[in-house]
């Protein structure tokens, strides 16, 4: 598999982008350092957000086979400079998290990837599993096995995977 770093602001949905990867129950965690796995690159939001930690996302990104641009489908703005995915020399892509939320806006988000310079654009909703198989096909190569992912039904996913007081975050 090629491995893949994530990178978007605080609450964009990494951190539960990466559990449904990984097929792990999704629970709430605040990521406060990279997290480094064996496919995945999992950033704090700070990172992108604060220009002094920024080089951290450019020297983690040379670990990376591909750079994942993640907005939430009802974040209220975009953190990223338009064409900023031409200063990357690795993939790009752009992942669209939350696409099940009820205050989804996803042709927003889509435009703010479009502007980055995203050519190819995920949509994904970690509770449900719509679009995690899209991105496991990206990212295997050849000789790949096909990867098993653990998703809940929609019927269950927001009772089995939602601690009981808090609202889903990605």
């Amino acid at each position: 598999m090629k491995k893949l770093i994530l990178m978007g602001r605080v609450a964009a949905g990494k951190t539960t982008l990466t559990q449904a990867l990984k097929g792990e129950q999704l629970h709430y965690c605040k990521t406060q350092y990279i997290n480094y796995y064996d496919t995945i690159i999992d950033t704090p939001g700070e990172y992108t957000e604060v220009h002094a930690l920024g080089a951290a996302l450019a020297v983690y990104s040379y670990e990376a086979d591909v750079v994942g641009i993640v907005i939430s489908a009802n974040e209220p703005f975009c953190v990223f400079p338009p064409g900023c995915a031409a200063m990357v020399n690795r993939d790009v892509i752009g992942i669209v998290t939350g696409i099940d939320k009820p205050d989804a806006n996803v042709p927003q988000a889509t435009r703010w990837l479009e502007l980055c310079g995203c050519h190819r654009i995920f949509y994904i909703s970690s509770y449900t599993g719509q679009g995690l198989s899209d991105i496991m096909d990206y990212l295997r190569e050849p000789g790949d096995a096909p990867a098993q992912l653990q998703t809940a039904s929609p019927e269950d996913s927001a009772s089995r995977n939602t601690p009981k007081g808090q609202e889903r975050h990605a």
